[in-house]
């Protein structure tokens, strides 16, 4: 009896290690269930961090991409007003230059027509440049020794400008290319007209000299006579009363 009673103590110590051990189990198994679960469900967390955090990017990056686009935009838009300002600005300077050039062509045309003071002989007076250019052009030709052209230019200038103050001196280098183109009576005629005109000219001496001159040649000795009398008396010293003074004695 006491063998079945143990027997069956040790079948109920059996089942119930079986139990305990099922149970165990049981929860070991239940552990894992719960551990799987809880690593899915954090799975699922970072997975919708990731999502949340990848659409964030996205938004905000689709966002930076559009903010660039507009500045871009707005560079090229600014590009093409700078462009279009600095195209505006080389053409009020271009145009501004013309202007300028313009005015001092206008400057320098006026210039070249209104009066200024010359001085000719010791002598100064308002001349006009179209008076001053014939008057130079024509002295130009007598020192060329061009002498029947410089007595047209010169006798042309004192027709076309009768109140010039060149005219003393015109017609002194008149009657001298008359002189030398021995027109010795036109050429006296002249330089009386340059005397009578001017008689304190710096050239009056030299006038007188010359008429005496134009005298000896047309061999009229007792006018020359008389007239280099008059030289001495009038310009004593001048150098060409010095001169007379020596033809004077040689006509003696």
């Amino acid at each position: 009896m006491r063998s079945v009673a143990m027997r069956h103590a040790v079948a109920a110590a059996a089942l119930a290690c079986a139990s305990l051990a099922s149970v165990g189990a049981h929860a070991a198994l239940f552990e894992d269930d719960e551990a799987r679960r809880a690593i899915l469900d954090l799975r699922q967390r970072v997975e919708a961090v990731r999502e949340a955090t990848n659409q964030r990017l996205t938004d905000e990056n689709g966002q930076l991409r559009r903010s660039l686009l507009d500045l871009q935009s707005q560079i090229e838009a600014m590009r093409g007003d700078l462009a279009r300002m600095t195209g505006q600005n080389e053409q009020l300077t271009r145009t501004l230059s013309e202007m300028q050039q313009k005015q001092t062509d206008v400057d320098d045309r006026l210039k070249k027509s209104e009066p200024s003071t010359v001085a000719v002989d010791g002598r100064e007076f308002t001349a006009d440049p179209k008076e001053k250019a014939e008057f130079d052009a024509a002295l130009g030709i007598f020192r060329g020794g061009q002498f029947a052209q410089a007595q047209t230019a010169f006798a042309g200038f004192v027709k076309s400008h009768p109140q010039s103050g060149y005219n003393p001196s015109a017609l002194f280098w008149l009657g001298n290319a008359q002189y030398a183109t021995r027109n010795y009576n036109e050429a006296i005629a002249n330089f009386r007209s340059m005397l009578s005109l001017a008689p304190d000219h710096a050239k009056a001496p030299e006038a007188v000299l010359s008429i005496a001159n134009c005298q000896i040649e047309l061999k009229d000795t007792r006018a020359a006579r008389r007239t280099l009398e008059d030289l001495t008396k009038a310009y004593p010293q001048s150098e060409a009363a010095q001169a007379g003074r020596e033809r004077l004695a040689r006509l003696k």
